[in-house]
């Protein structure tokens, strides 16, 4: 495997410090080699000027323009613009479920941060809602500096738990953000399809771009049992036995209908769908964001 495979690899960022240095080893192992070529004429076009702020990279400052004026001026990028990214992260009970070494949330958390860091790099506003059955924290979409350790911050504090509902994080992420931009919403939407596309269309009827991140657990895709087990449900505590034969036939086709109906609630909101497990290198991730963004410039 590559350096810059397994600087991706979500158990390898298990190992880091914290969700900053996790997010930049993750954005380095994104960029170098043949992932470089999805930024290719990215954000090269230039657009407009701004004026210099706190916090900004000075590698984009103008400095013909400071010898003549003696004010500093950014130059803005084609795709920088009216940029906002807001990552809206589940933190319900069933996302703190694990097979293996990382769970839902934790890799929701390295997407998550992963995003925003590289969204930070092109000058994008970025925000975060945390949810389970209520909105948990807000970071409104700011590109001030202090913006990803404080989106860090919040993704690191936040415990899964509760059970789900996509009703009040999405009233209020319409109410609070007025600013056109890109919904990311990560989460394993183990709901009713049919209340998910509810709760989608009043973003999609406000022309936000949404990308929905669908992340799973290898054993919920593909689950091996050689004997009967009981299943607890993390959110309503219910219990129920589970034999090998249902988990080879039924339970199978039933989790690909589940995903491919909410792949349906996606594509009649005008949404992308992306299906992720705990196990695979976030690059799939990043690769659909970059992809999903230049198709909205």
């Amino acid at each position: 495997m590559s350096s810059s495979a397994q600087l991706l690899k979500p158990e390898v960022l298990q190992g880091l410090a914290n969700l900053d240095l996790i997010a930049r080893s993750a954005i380095e192992g994104f960029l170098i080699g043949s992932h470089r070529s999805v930024l290719h004429g990215f954000s090269q076009e230039f657009a407009e000027y701004r004026a210099y702020r706190e916090g900004d990279d000075l590698r984009f400052v103008d400095w013909n323009v400071f010898a003549r004026t003696n004010r500093t001026y950014l130059k803005q990028f084609q795709g920088e613009t009216n940029t906002h990214l807001t990552v809206l992260m589940d933190a319900s009970a069933s996302m703190g479920y694990a097979s293996g070494k990382v769970s839902k949330y934790e890799y929701g958390t390295y997407l998550a941060a992963a995003l925003a860091y590289l969204a930070k790099r092109q000058q994008d506003a970025i925000g975060l809602m945390i949810f389970n059955d209520k909105v948990v924290d807000f970071r409104p979409p700011t590109s001030r500096s202090e913006a990803l350790p404080s989106l860090l911050h919040a993704l690191e504090r936040a415990k899964p738990g509760e059970g789900t509902d996509f009703g009040n994080p999405v009233r209020d992420c319409c109410e609070l953000i007025q600013k056109l931009g890109i919904i990311a919403v990560i989460s394993d939407f183990l709901d009713h399809p049919e209340q998910i596309l509810d709760e989608l269309r009043p973003l999609q009827g406000r022309g936000q771009d949404v990308i929905l991140f669908q992340v799973l657990d290898p054993q919920e895709l593909d689950l091996k049992l050689d004997k009967s087990v009981q299943f607890r449900d993390m959110e309503t505590g219910r219990t129920v036995n589970v034999d090998p034969g249902f988990a080879r036939g039924e339970y199978s086709e039933r989790i690909l209908e589940h995903i491919g109906e909410i792949k349906e609630v996606a594509n009649s909101t005008s949404a992308d769908h992306v299906v992720l497990t705990t196990d695979e290198p976030l690059d799939t991730g990043l690769r659909n964001y970059l992809l999903h963004r230049q198709r909205r410039q």
